[in-house]
This record gives structure tokens, C-alpha cells and sequence, in this order.
């Protein structure tokens, strides 16, 4: 619906010949085809602070209770943090950017509320700027038209699916209008928690769960939302 690792490889049992010959290899991060299987050992992983693993902690007093995000399968660029974000954007705007997989949150002063989202076919298809004018707490799901012949399956839910976990547009869902028409446009939550910063085959705006449970709180209905041109590659 934007702006703004190095492996580290142990080799045992190389000669001091093979390992002067081999230096130039090492450094670019490249095997040759056909020599000899070195151990590797991957660098032990960062621990995650300790704000968002609380964050991100499972929520049990919802009306379908929401598990804790595994945090380490998301790059923590895309955690929900505040950040510096100059625009002449009013505080209170919602700035989504495609191109970064990053929805921001105008503040005052500067700042934003920057959350980390992943992008389906319908969100980069879409730009342009839309008002808030629904809002859904554990909203039903309908497939549209399109998808439906895609996937003939998906005719079971053309009177909606049920709201759940297993619901695709998760916890929370604002729907965006312009000039009081649906864009079909939507920002919600998500039941795929690792596909948070990348670019999917379906779907609009996606956000972790506790994350649209945060947004939706955030932002009142009339909330203007600027939606970014993706650029193509």
C-alpha cells in the first residue's frame, strides 16, 4: 500500500601453503567447485533486547489469544521502533513505503512510529493517498474475484472466512476509501509472522499481529494514509 552477515568460516587442517593460496578465495566468501568440505561455524547469534521480546510477547487476552513472534526469524530492521523522519507530512499520517517494507507513523517534532511490514501483489499495485474510513477488530476475510478464479478453492470463503488466527487478515484491519469508495486497500495484521519485510503473492499492507493491535490503537478513522509509488526494478 516507501524511503525511509558475514559468515565467519573456521578451516582446520589446511596447510600453510594451502592456506596462503587459499587467502584470496576467503576473502571474497567463495568456494572453488570440487575442493575439499570445510566446517563452518556460524557466529552465535545477538541476543534480542529485552523491550522487544516483551513487545512481541504472546497475547492472551484477545479473543483468539496471539502466540509470541519468533523474533529471530525477522530482521530486526523491521521491528516496531521510533525513529527521525522528516516530512512534510501532519503528524497523526500514516507514510507506507513499499520499496523499504517500513509503514510510518508521523509524530511530532521529527519523528515516527516506524513498524515493519510485508508487501503482496495487491499493495505495490496501488499508490496514491486514501483515508481510514473502516476500522475491524478480528475482521472476516473475503477473497475478491480475481482470486477466487485463480484459486477455485477459495469459493468456500466468497461469504467471508471467520475471524482467527488463521484468518489472513489477522487481528486488526483498516480499510482504506478515496473519495468515499473501498480501495480494497487494506493494512492488517498477519497469520504469516515471517513474511514481515518481504514482498508476497498476495494480500495488501501486512503487519505482525501485535503490531496492527498497536497501529489500530494509534490511529483514529479519518487518519489520511499516503501510500508511496513502488519503484520498479
Amino acid at each position: 500500500m516507501t524511503r525511509p552477515l558475514i559468515e565467519t568460516r573456521g578451516h582446520r587442517g589446511l596447510t600453510r601453503r594451502g592456506l596462503v593460496l587459499g587467502l584470496p578465495l576467503l576473502a571474497v566468501g567463495c568456494t572453488a567447485s570440487g575442493s575439499p568440505r570445510i566446517a563452518e561455524h556460524s557466529p552465535t547469534p545477538a541476543p534480542i533486547p529485552s523491550r522487544y521480546v516483551a513487545m512481541y510477547a504472546a497475547v492472551p487476552n484477545e479473543r483468539f489469544p496471539i502466540p509470541a513472534v519468533d523474533l529471530s526469524r525477522i530482521d530486526p530492521r523491521f521491528y516496531r521502533q521510533q525513529v527521525a523522519y522528516p516530512t512534510p507530512e501532519q503528524p497523526g499520517t500514516i507514510v507506507v513505503d513499499t520499496n523499504s517494507k517500513h509503514l510510518y507513523l508521523v509524530q511530532d517534532g521529527g519523528r515516527a512510529m516506524r513498524y515493519g511490514v510485508g508487501v503482496g501483489r495487491a499493495g505495490f499495485g496501488w499508490s496514491g493517498t486514501a483515508t481510514i474510513q473502516r476500522k475491524a477488530t478480528w475482521p472476516t476475510w473475503t477473497p475478491t474475484g480475481n482470486m477466487m478464479e485463480r484459486d477455485p478453492e477459495l469459493r468456500r470463503y466468497a461469504g467471508g472466512m471467520e475471524p482467527g488466527l488463521d484468518n489472513p487478515l489477522g487481528a486488526r484491519a483498516l480499510y482504506l476509501f478515496k473519495n468515499g469508495r473501498d480501495t480494497l486497500y487494506r493494512l492488517h495484521g498477519t497469520n504469516e509472522p515471517w513474511s514481515i519485510g518481504k514482498a508476497m503473492s498476495s494480500g495488501c499492507i501486512r503487519l505482525l499481529n501485535q503490531d496492527a493491535i498497536d497501529l489500530y490503537r494509534r490511529t483514529p478513522r479519518g487518519t489520511r494514509v499516503v501510500v508511496l509509488e513502488h519503484a520498479s526494478v
